[in-house]
């Protein structure tokens, strides 16, 4: 016995027919349920990528965030230094200007003129550096000119002696130098 028709052209009996329809309606339900898994299965998936995307979006936030922070870190840790190296210079300033009168007068001597040069040089490694020097033209950015004469024999504004010399360090001039300006006569 045949459990199909094997011709097109057959007819079914009733028994068949019912056989055929129930198959039928048992594939149609079949497809039906593997469409809805499908359908469900696409929506789980845009769920998924959804929350992907915004999980990532948050990760790159945050990134960027943590990278901002460390960039202002540092930045606030080096104006932090150059703060420092300024106020101690800044207070170091009589001392050295006591160094300098002291060489100028030829009484740093002994132990003394070793201890001097450690800490000129100590301070010169954080970019400090002694300036003002008689001849150089007036500058009233840098020099503080606490004496004012005349003289035909300079063309322009000079430094004509320091009573201080200043000091400064790449980014700023912690004492302007102070000087005695000559300016040519009119």
């Amino acid at each position: 016995m045949t459990t199909g028709p094997t011709d097109s052209n057959e007819e079914l009996t009733p028994e068949e027919q019912v056989l055929a329809d129930a198959e039928s309606i048992a594939a149609g339900a079949e497809e039906e349920v593997v469409l809805e898994g499908l359908v469900a299965a696409e929506k789980l998936a845009a769920e998924r990528l959804d929350e992907l995307q915004r999980s990532q979006a948050a990760y790159y936030n945050l990134e960027q965030q943590y990278s901002g922070f460390v960039k202002r870190s540092k930045a606030d840790a080096l104006a932090a230094h150059e703060r420092g190296v300024h106020a101690i210079v800044e207070a170091l300033i009589p001392v050295l200007d006591d160094i300098e009168l002291a060489r100028q007068h030829g009484d740093l001597t002994g132990p003394f003129v070793s201890i001097a040069e450690k800490l000129e040089a100590t301070l010169g490694r954080f970019g400090v550096a002694r300036y003002g020097a008689v001849g150089e033209p007036f500058d009233p950015a840098v020099h503080e000119a606490l004496m004012h004469s005349h003289s035909p024999e300079v063309t322009e504004s000079s430094v004509q002696m320091v009573l201080q010399p200043g000091y400064r360090t790449p980014d700023r001039i912690l004492r302007a130098a102070r000087v005695a300006v000559v300016d040519p006569e009119a």
